[in-house]
């Protein structure tokens, strides 16, 4: 008997893999090969061979940097040969996942860039460790919420910052994705890691209390900012947008129209004439991202400006590139 091409016996082994792998309920998984932290780890499949699997340890990172979780999701989501079943799964990650409370829902923890509307918001528990919450409004871009939330929650601001989004296409989940919805992604995973920083960042201040009880200075943050310039609008809508968004720790954004006069494109946007940016902008959205998505992440927030320019030059880093 076959069906859809599959043997019955080939069918209820991918069922059962994938109930073990993706759950949501806690499932008792024999112990061959887990993770610890970042790093492989040899586990012992019986009691007589535990002491010598204790000093195995392989020291190689996983190479996406993927949490623990969201190794385990991607390997599942990759074992699954039809397209068709990972768009269901995440249908059903999209259902599954528990509402948020509607106060997270302001301008602060809105994801741009994305088709859906999205929210994402986080806390730091006792253990240092992010728990996220969200909300959307789209099915399948809620499945993609859910599938970070749960991979990226539980863990460290360290440990999500090492998250390689690529990881969307070893899973296989890309090939469902418009470009629209995969900008959205990497919009949302950029977002996440931002507020792991920020939260870090709080913990740190929180924790520069006195012995004598007595709160130490607080050091005023430097907020990276900028001027308006009269007569330039379009310079001033692209600044605002990306230090809004990005909340980046440092930009320069240069105007170089003067520079492209009897140019194709030199006229520029009709009501100033600015017609050619360079920016250079060091953010940590950026970590993790290639050169491709980090332009693909600036072009997607500057939406509605870039059809009204000719061209924009764009050096984006970390500040940890930076600091090299």
């Amino acid at each position: 008997m076959r069906v859809s091409g599959m043997s019955v016996v080939t069918l209820v082994v991918a069922v059962s893999r994938w109930t073990m792998c993706l759950s949501f309920s806690p499932v008792q998984r024999p112990a061959h090969r887990v993770m610890t932290g970042h790093r492989w780890r040899v586990s012992s499949s019986s009691s007589s061979s535990s002491s010598e699997s204790e000093t195995s340890v392989e020291s190689q990172e996983d190479p996406l940097g993927l949490t623990p979780e969201l190794r385990k999701m991607t390997n599942a989501f990759a074992s699954i040969p039809e397209e068709k079943t990972r768009y269901k799964q995440l249908l059903y990650m999209a259902d599954k996942m528990p509402a948020a409370d509607p106060k997270i829902m302001i301008p602060e923890n809105k994801v741009p860039g994305c088709l859906s509307t999205v929210y994402i918001d986080c806390t730091v528990d006792e253990a240092n460790q992010l728990q996220y919450v969200g909300e959307c409004d789209g099915l399948l871009t809620k499945g993609l919420v859910a599938l970070l939330i749960r991979g990226l929650s539980g863990c460290t601001a360290e440990e999500i910052s090492k998250v390689n989004p690529e990881f969307i296409n070893a899973a296989k989940i890309s090939q469902s994705l418009t470009p629209g919805r995969n900008n959205g992604f990497l919009n949302m995973l950029a977002v996440m890691k931002r507020k792991a920083a920020e939260a870090k960042r709080v913990e740190v201040s929180a924790g520069e209390e006195s012995t004598n009880g007595e709160v130490a200075p607080e050091e005023e943050e430097e907020e990276v900012g900028f001027e308006k310039i009269e007569g330039k609008p379009m310079y001033n809508a692209i600044m605002s947008r990306l230090v809004s968004i990005l909340k980046p720790a440092d930009i320069a954004l240069v105007d170089n129209s003067h520079q492209h006069a009897g140019h194709a494109g030199n006229k520029g946007w009709e009501e100033s004439g600015e017609s050619h940016f360079s920016l250079d902008i060091v953010a940590e959205a950026f970590d993790g991202l290639n050169l491709v998505k980090r332009h693909q992440l600036i072009y997607m927030l500057l939406g509605e400006e870039m059809p009204k320019i000719h061209a924009l030059q764009i050096m984006a880093r970390t500040p940890q590139e930076v600091n090299k």
